[in-house]
């Protein structure tokens, strides 16, 4: 196994614009996504369903970035939130140059045990949410004739793996939106695209799956081991910034796994 590189600083990649973040609260990728985001120079909005973790976010990038970032609550499965959300950030930002759509939801069970609701919730959240905030952002993107958007994937999306046929039919959902929004978006000089990781350790994952799993899991990486968040957010960043300004439509896997 190879240890995890030293944490990449800033470069400035995002200076001078505007990201909004979902599902920014707690030790994940969303967080990792915002503190990145910062670091790059951008001025940054987030948000999450959980107000206290994002209270405490909020609090936590304020160190950074040397005043507290816009912290909306919101709900992806709910609309209005939506709505609230994207208006919020859009007048409080002066209009929002760059969408990272984290939020997502994930669950164990084989598929013939599963429920409707346990399948309804994580699509939901995963591929619905990513729609209705894809949908709001390109609305108001769509007239200022720029923006990018960058949706977190998985390789779920691609692979197979036991009690993962929601999530991963979800993730699935995630490419192919992304897929045709792009297309769409492109006629009024907006990007998307999406990242998929394999697996990104932090405390909520090791909270929620057993150690074999993610030791197997992690195993399997040619490097022998999980991403940092931070890894994946450096890919996401990169998609947001005008580097990768000929690229749309494209799913980049954040992975080392070739087996």
């Amino acid at each position: 196994m190879t240890n995890a590189p030293e944490y990449v600083g800033g470069h400035g990649l995002l200076a001078g614009k505007t990201v909004l973040v979902t599902a920014a609260a707690g030790t994940g990728i969303g967080f990792a996504a915002a503190k990145k985001a910062v670091e790059e120079g951008a001025v940054v909005a987030i948000s999450d369903k959980h107000e206290r973790r994002l209270g405490e976010a909020a609090d936590t990038l304020a160190k950074i970035a040397g005043a507290r970032p816009l912290a909306v609550p919101c709900d992806v499965t709910v609309e209005s939130d939506v709505q609230n959300l994207v208006d919020t950030a859009a007048a409080e930002l002066g209009g929002i140059d760059v969408l990272i759509n984290n939020a997502g939801l994930g669950g164990q069970a084989d598929l013939v045990d599963m429920t409707d609701d346990e399948w309804n919730v994580v699509l939901d959240v995963t591929l619905g949410g990513t729609f209705r905030m894809t949908r709001a952002a390109l609305r108001h993107m769509r007239p200022r004739g720029r923006g990018v958007i960058v949706n977190n994937a998985s390789v779920l999306g691609w692979r197979a793996q036991k009690g993962q046929a929601h999530y991963a039919a979800a993730k699935a959902g995630v490419m192919a939106l992304t897929r045709c929004s792009a297309v769409e978006a492109a006629e009024f000089g907006v990007r998307v695209n999406a990242v998929a990781p394999s697996i990104a350790m932090h405390a909520f994952l090791a909270k929620t799956s057993s150690d074999e799993l993610i030791s197997a899991l992690s195993s399997a990486e040619a490097f022998g081991r999980a991403a940092e968040p931070w890894e994946v957010a450096n890919v996401m960043v990169f998609l947001a910034s005008d580097y990768s300004s000929y690229m749309t439509g494209e799913v980049v896997s954040v992975s080392n796994r070739h087996a």
